[in-house]
């Protein structure tokens, strides 16, 4: 694991290649896991066999698709017959853009045996939100020939700065009344023989931004939409379609694709925090250019992650 630092969200390259796979790349695959949460998007051919390589385990909570070209769903037909033989008995959410109630219906066709657990799906469109504890995913439509969408998984607001010197100056005795004000409870103290109640106002600063996390899918460039950069402005990590670099900008226009250089600009643009390329054409052997356009766009940390790459998101102060 390449460790950056911080808390427990990290984010599992599982396969970053363009619509063909390739020797050293599998087809589209994030795995994020966020706390005791585990989301895939996208699942390409192959999903659960670079699950067990990365040894991320089985425990998927949902899966969001962005659009339905093969190389980014395939991988759910292996995937849904491990996780039955492997015991599973929680349902199985699966979300995405229309159509995914005709996949699933595919889906559950195409086995001959029982299953013990269900499979649901849930159809998003743009700014459609999912919430989960302590933090949501978010839809936004990405631009690539077929109805498609990107994800944002923001954590919520975090409590500011616990104050230790004044909540003994309130009287709070050091111990567990401590957490509770830092978890956002009021508490009630005996100070010189009169009850007073503390609220974590008294003693907490500023709220603290959680962390975000952008995954475009197959796309053009995005940030000059207003409804769409308004959503995906200020990302601690930029997932972004790379799948050509700056020589093929006319094949990628062609093909509702983006170069390296534009996922740079774009990452300037909505000023993210660091930057990953993502679906990488098989016609490259070598990544050096794309590292090289996307950093003549953009000054922040660029990184075109190796399928199994895992990289752990920290919170910024």
């Amino acid at each position: 694991m390449v460790r950056i630092a911080g808390e427990t969200l990290h984010i599992h390259f599982l396969g970053t290649a363009g619509a063909l796979p390739s020797p050293q790349r599998n087809p589209s695959t994030i795995l994020i896991r966020r706390g005791s949460d585990t989301l895939l998007f996208d699942c390409g051919e192959g999903a659960q066999q670079q699950m067990m390589r990365a040894r991320t385990g089985f425990t998927v909570n949902a899966i969001f698709i962005t659009h339905w070209h093969a190389d980014h769903f395939l991988g759910v037909f292996g995937l849904v017959e491990t996780l039955a033989f492997t015991g599973r008995t929680e349902p199985l959410p699966i979300y995405g853009p229309p159509w995914v109630g005709e996949f699933i219906d595919l889906v559950q066709r195409i086995s001959r045996h029982n299953r013990g657990f269900s499979i649901s799906a849930n159809t998003l469109e743009h700014g459609s939100v999912v919430p989960f504890n302590g933090y949501t995913v978010r839809a936004f439509a990405s631009h690539h020939g077929i109805p498609g969408l990107g994800y944002v998984l923001e954590e919520d607001e975090r409590p500011g700065r616990f104050n230790r010197e004044r909540a003994i100056e309130l009287g709070v005795p050091p111990g567990p009344l401590f957490g509770r004000l830092q978890r956002g409870e009021e508490v009630r103290i005996v100070r010189d023989g009169v009850e007073t109640t503390i609220q974590p106002a008294d003693v907490l600063g500023e709220p603290r931004p959680g962390r975000k996390v952008v995954y475009t899918g197959d796309t053009r460039p995005l940030q000059n939409l207003p409804d769409v950069a308004a959503m995906i402005r200020g990302a601690d990590l930029l997932i972004h379609d790379a799948t050509f670099d700056d020589q093929e900008s006319d094949r990628a226009r062609e093909v509702l694709h983006s170069t390296a250089g534009e996922a740079g600009e774009a990452a300037t643009a909505l000023g993210a925090r660091m930057l990953a390329l993502m679906h990488i054409s098989s016609r490259y052997s070598g990544t050096a250019n794309h590292i090289r356009d996307a950093k003549r766009q953009y000054e922040g940390d660029v990184i075109l992650p190796a399928d199994l790459t895992a990289l752990e998101i920290p919170y910024r102060n």
